[in-house]
């Protein structure tokens, strides 16, 4: 029987949504939330676009007239303390992520941020204990997760298919400065950044590999800048300006890092980061190995997965495409093999976001996800400076395995 159209209104839950930073993740952000009523109209959410908050007047009128913001304004706060947002993006460059967070933390809004969420483990605890404590639900931009066929290969893992796990290599490799004369930005000095390629990229590799196969314990670790000075650009260029003429800074932060991991399941794994990377554009990858079988997950390619089974019909390595059953496939897509790609996954993680906040309910990657996250890059400095194995500070509380 169908339900009477006032009836129908008042059991869609409506939500107020501010955004922080119109740039491409703020954007993205933006898109995802508005296409959850095509792709989860099971959420029942009727989300309004209330204010976006840019510095950059050409963004604050792109959120108006593109995204449908009802207004913008370049104070954040305005964002944060505006009566009628509930959920705020938080997609600023990384030395504003704390403050901003610890804002929405007082206002008590919930919020979805992306990583690094603070540029050390110190800021990153103190955005997690705080949101903990308010009883907030928030959302990490941990979107790799959320890929299909790695969620497959979780669920194969968990499931016992590839025996005890004896190994992990986990593997970001990327390609975007590769150029000795590309710019010198914000991403390059550890005040603003905090790191190089551990808070840009092995945050999501040291997630990944917590979230398919357990937590890490322990590090041992290395890493190298290789390009060691760039040519400061003008303001508001990003990291992929080439040829820049400003004053020859220095680099910060590492270019290169690898090392060593310990399990707490008692698997041992490797894992190694570039950015500075030859070919490689994003190589982002897992592969698990047990005493039956081994599964590995290329974000290159990340509708397959590649399964080999030490007792398989025909030995070697097959390649399995995603379809229906495998993690959010079937919302997206209705038949195996049909592409799906990043923007889907942060869809994916938008929808995991507002079904917490509906369910209060913590069912998105979590802000605590993160801070772990932290702690590992945290462990591993320490063990650059001492040369020796590190343990890594445990993070229990209110994580999303």
């Amino acid at each position: 029987m169908l339900l009477p159209v006032a009836r129908l209104l008042a059991m869609t839950k409506k939500l107020g949504y501010g955004l922080i930073s119109v740039g491409w993740m703020g954007r993205l952000h933006a898109r995802s939330i508005g296409k959850l009523c095509d792709f989860y109209p099971e959420l029942d959410a009727d989300i309004r676009f209330i204010i976006a908050a840019d510095p950059v007047e050409s963004a604050r009128k792109l959120a108006v007239e593109s995204l449908g913001f009802e207004s913008a304004s370049a104070d954040y706060m305005e964002v944060i303390n505006h009566p009628d947002v509930d959920i705020v993006s938080i997609c600023s460059p990384n030395f504003l992520h704390h403050e901003i967070a610890m804002a929405a933390i007082k206002a008590g809004k919930d919020f979805w941020i992306e990583k690094p969420m603070g540029r050390n483990e110190i800021e990153s605890k103190e955005i997690s204990e705080g949101a903990i404590a308010k009883s907030l639900m928030t959302a990490v931009g941990f979107n790799y997760r959320h890929a299909p066929a790695l969620m497959h290969a979780k669920k194969m893992i968990a499931d016992g298919q590839v025996g005890e796990v004896t190994n992990v290599h986990v593997s970001f490799i990327a390609d975007y400065v590769n150029d000795p004369a590309g710019a010198f930005t914000w991403r390059f000095e550890n005040k603003s950044a905090g790191s190089g390629v551990f808070g840009d990229l092995l945050s999501h590799g040291f997630d990944l590999a917590q979230f398919v196969v357990a937590d890490i314990t322990d590090v041992m670790a290395q890493s190298e800048i290789f390009i060691k000075e760039r040519r400061e650009a003008p303001a508001g260029a990003s990291h992929f300006t080439k040829s820049a003429d400003g004053a020859l800074r220095t680099v910060e932060n590492e270019d290169y890092a690898s090392g060593l991991l310990k399990f707490a399941n008692g698997a041992r794994g490797t894992f190694e980061s570039s950015r500075i990377a030859v070919g490689p554009s994003v190589e982002y990858s897992l592969e698990v190995r047990g005493t039956n079988g081994t599964v590995r997950w290329n974000f290159e390619r990340l509708n397959e997965l590649e399964v080999a089974m030490r007792d398989g019909a025909n030995y070697g390595f097959t390649r399995r495409l995603a379809g229906p059953g495998d993690g959010e496939y079937a919302a997206f897509q209705p038949g195996r093999g049909l592409p799906m790609g990043f923007d889907d996954l942060k869809c994916i993680e938008a929808m995991l976001f507002v079904k917490s906040v509906l369910t209060r309910k913590q069912t998105a990657p979590s802000v605590s996800d993160c801070y772990s996250a932290a702690e590992i890059t945290a462990a591993a400095k320490r063990s650059i400076e001492s040369g020796t194995w590190q343990k890594v500070l445990s993070v229990g509380t209110n994580r999303t395995r």
